[in-house]
């Protein structure tokens, strides 16, 4: 813990299995993720779609599943259907709970977390369907908290991701995401415009990032020609305590997201 917060970070490149970690601090540390577990959602909907289990222009609907606002664009649509590839596009890009509320339905809780221990995910968990309401942890069977993980666990996604495990549809949906407030922040990306392919000099940045009430984290790969590094920085603080609060958390992941580019650039 520092300073009231607790934080677990790792970067390390992913082009070379033995490398060092550039950066890590209590990496196996579990700590609550937000939105993050979503990628455990993107990734058995694409495993799903690339076995032929699942066609990519499946419609489906919002109209039965449990409603939520937030974060997203669905919920303020009209559109009552989309394809499975259009709603793993919304989750990619604007981390969108009804989209995501859709895609449980399609597959399952259990579907996606044997998912998971398919890839060797565990810690990192997706342990329910997204809700605008507060938890009631009174409620037997209430999970503690949306999605919750490690950095060296969501790491080791994105080594599943970057050695092909992990269908490839996943960084492409990856690549749509506008949140780069976090890590990425350092890139000087175009939250609306950066899903382009890497060239040297230019890295090529995908990310997913997780917000709630004393929670934030930021998982990424970033390419730039051969050189591949992957970062997850998860912070979580008492949301009853005013300092530190979310001011000196966002510094640090953005100072963090600075040093790997530097690095990046040396190497």
């Amino acid at each position: 813990m520092t300073n009231g917060i607790n934080w677990s970070v790792l970067a390390v490149r992913l082009d070379q299995p033995d490398a060092e970690p550039w950066i890590e601090q209590s990496s196996d540390l579990v700590l609550k993720t937000a939105s993050v577990g979503k990628l455990l959602v993107l990734g058995d909907v694409a495993r799903r779609i690339d076995g032929g289990e699942l066609a990519a222009d499946q419609r489906v609907s919002k109209t039965e599943a449990r409603f939520v606002r937030d974060s997203g664009l669905w919920h303020a649509l009209d559109q009552e259907e989309l394809t499975v590839v259009d709603a793993c596009r919304l989750v990619g890009a604007v981390s969108d709970n009804l989209a995501t509320n859709v895609l449980i339905d399609l597959v399952g809780l259990d579907a996606v977390a044997a998912y998971g221990d398919s890839i060797g995910a565990k810690p990192m968990e997706m342990l329910d369907y997204v809700s605008g309401e507060a938890r009631d942890l009174s409620v037997p069977g209430t999970p503690p908290t949306l999605s919750r993980a490690s950095a060296a666990s969501l790491v080791h996604y994105l080594r599943r991701l970057y050695d092909g495990t992990v269908s490839p549809r996943v960084e492409e949906w990856m690549s749509l995401s506008t949140d780069l407030s976090m890590v990425a922040a350092a890139f000087g990306e175009d939250p609306l415009a950066h899903n382009t392919i890497g060239e040297p000099g230019h890295p090529r940045l995908i990310n997913k990032t997780g917000t709630d009430d004393g929670i934030r984290a930021d998982v990424g790969l970033v390419r730039d020609g051969a050189r591949a590094v992957g970062y997850a920085v998860i912070a979580n603080w008492p949301t009853d305590e005013s300092p530190p609060g979310l001011a000196s958390v966002m510094e640090r992941m953005r100072r963090i997201g600075a040093e790997i580019r530097d690095r990046m650039a040396q190497v």
